[in-house]
């Protein structure tokens, strides 16, 4: 048997395989994504019941086979427990696993996703702002944190800085006031729609959920993050179906 590593990481995904047994996915600080197996963790006796759980946080000892690991061991940091009373809060959190296993790669450095998935669920139990605010914030850092996010600097046209009042899907970005009129599918933006989505992308993942917006802000960047996902993610999330059917 190799030598067995230690990670840190968060469970994305467990699932039941034979009788006692689960198939977990974890995305790690040192190895990025990766798939184990938790051998018979259902049983009750099993030190790893709870460990091979979703949202489950903390540092895991891995034995490596020849397509998957083995947990070993776990150091369990947070289980999130509190989520799955939290209605519609703990749908929420399946969907941000979810986009963190879209985007995450088998030995990727994912220490920033990381990060954006813990202080989300931290996010999610305090409740200092709402639920649709937290689900903006995190699937625009995901983007930002993958490489593929939109232009909200600068005119996508031209390249402006100012008089950003518009926003196009085709282009990725922001259009400036002159250029607007030559954009078919340009979408009028506030500005402090445009002020929040900014602060989004620029923020410190550690001081990303410290502010809130009026209801009129919160809903207008909400229903433009969404169309942004949808275009320009080629997946169907299930969670998020399973979401949209609780608000």
């Amino acid at each position: 048997m190799s030598e067995p590593i230690t990670v840190t990481g968060m469970v994305l995904s467990a699932m039941p395989v034979g009788d006692y047994d689960k198939r977990v996915v974890l995305l790690t600080k040192e190895q990025g994504k990766i798939t184990a197996f938790a051998r018979g963790c259902r049983k009750s006796t099993s030190p790893l019941l709870a460990a091979a759980n979703p949202f489950v946080f903390g540092s895991f000892k891995l034995y490596e086979g020849r397509s998957a690991y083995t947990l070993a061991q776990a150091n369990i940091r947070e289980y999130f427990t509190e989520l799955a009373s939290r209605q519609p809060g703990v749908y929420y959190g399946f969907y941000f696993l979810e986009i963190a296993d879209y985007y995450g790669r088998e030995g990727n450095c994912e220490t920033d996703m990381l990060n954006l998935l813990y202080v989300t669920m931290k996010a999610l139990l305090n409740k200092r702002i709402s639920d649709r605010l937290i689900r903006t914030i995190f699937q625009l850092k995901a983007m930002v944190i993958n490489g593929e996010y939109p232009s909200l600097f600068a005119c996508t046209v031209c390249g402006n800085t100012d008089d950003l009042t518009h926003t196009s899907d085709r282009n990725a970005g922001c259009v400036c006031q002159n250029c607007a009129p030559s954009v078919r599918d340009a979408h009028a933006i506030s500005p402090t729609a445009l002020y929040t989505l900014q602060y989004i992308v620029s923020s410190p993942i550690d001081r990303i959920y410290t502010f809130t917006v009026k209801p009129e802000v919160e809903q207008e960047t909400a229903r433009w993050m969404d169309r942004y996902m949808d275009r320009n993610t080629d997946k169907k999330f299930k969670s998020l179906e399973i979401l949209e059917l609780m608000i």
